[in-house]
């Protein structure tokens, strides 16, 4: 019975070796290009891709993934994420690699929840080109502008909501105290003094914590930080034991961020994103629950230097 758990253990190791890493750098990357089941998804617009992309790269600008703009958070529908992942060949044996452009850190979320909707679309093996290709740029690395053509398959995925919050499920764990929320966003925002222009109202979630995406990366890079430092981010959390933890923002893009660094990089067990976030929250027919919300007249005052703003500094 030891040996068998000796080598269970052994052949799990193996496995986790052998699995894809969830950040890559260029270097890594560059040989595994060679690979007949890597597939580099590149989530930059198609323009920026036309003008250079790495060797093999397959073009998916990051709008396909998202929602309305009423709503961005949203996730596209089946049907669509059905049809998108067969354009690009992917399959669950796929070793998806996302890039986009490597700006910012901002622009790091975009890799991020193109990851978290591959990953809840069954595919296993996945990773992100860390710096985007800034990075792969700066490090010497070739581009090409020949097109890449794909055959596309026949791949149909469920998606899996295990690492999803609805509202729903985000209304309960208020109601009931079981979760740690997690507000990814700026203090500005946390605090209530702005909010998306698509939201309704200011403020946060009643309970939630602040976890601001910035603080994952390498100080003035996009560069997002090693397991370790990851870690000691991933501890300032409050969590119980055995709880789940809700990361959101405005509309589910620096959530992702926060979602992959407390899920894929630190390695934290039930980790979910709320895609919708505060646009989806505050649209709520019903009246939401809030905190940190500003008084009516504080509101009034917001909405009217918006008003100005968006008529008189165009």
């Amino acid at each position: 019975m030891k040996a068998l758990f000796v080598a269970a253990v052994a052949l799990s190791a193996i496995h986790t070796a052998w699995g894809a890493q969830p950040l890559l750098t260029p270097a890594q990357l560059q040989p595994l290009l060679k690979k007949p089941d890597v597939r580099v998804i590149d989530i930059r617009d198609a323009k920026s891709f036309e003008l250079g992309h790495i060797a093999g790269a397959v073009n998916a600008p990051y709008g396909k993934w998202r929602g309305p703009a009423t709503n961005p958070g949203e996730l596209p529908d089946q049907a669509k994420l059905t049809q998108l992942v067969q354009s690009l060949g992917l399959t669950p044996q796929t070793h998806a690699v996302v890039v986009s452009n490597g700006v910012d850190a901002t622009d790091f979320g975009a890799m991020a929840r193109v990851y978290w909707t591959l990953k809840s679309l069954g595919l296993t093996e996945l990773s992100i080109v860390n710096g985007g290709m800034m990075e792969w740029e700066k490090s010497g690395q070739s581009t090409t502008q020949a097109p890449t053509r794909v055959q596309p398959s026949a791949y149909a995925p469920t998606f899996n909501a295990e690492w999803l919050a609805t509202r729903n499920d985000v209304r309960q764990h208020i109601d009931l105290s079981n979760a740690a929320l997690v507000d990814s966003r700026p203090d500005a925002f946390y605090q209530g003094k702005t909010r998306a222009p698509a939201a309704k109202v200011s403020g946060t979630l009643p309970g939630a914590q602040q976890l601001d995406f910035n603080q994952w990366f390498q100080p003035g890079t996009a560069l997002f930080v090693d397991a370790q430092k990851a870690k000691s981010v991933a501890a300032q959390l409050q969590r119980q034991q055995g709880q789940d933890t809700v990361a959101f923002c405005n509309t589910g893009h620096w959530a992702a961020t926060d979602w992959f660094g407390l899920s894929e990089v630190a390695g934290l067990p039930h980790v979910r994103l709320y895609a919708g976030s505060m646009v989806d929250w505050t649209q709520s027919k019903d009246t939401p629950q809030m905190a940190h919300q500003p008084s009516r007249g504080e509101s009034l005052a917001y909405d009217a230097r918006r008003w100005w703003d968006r008529t008189f500094k165009k």
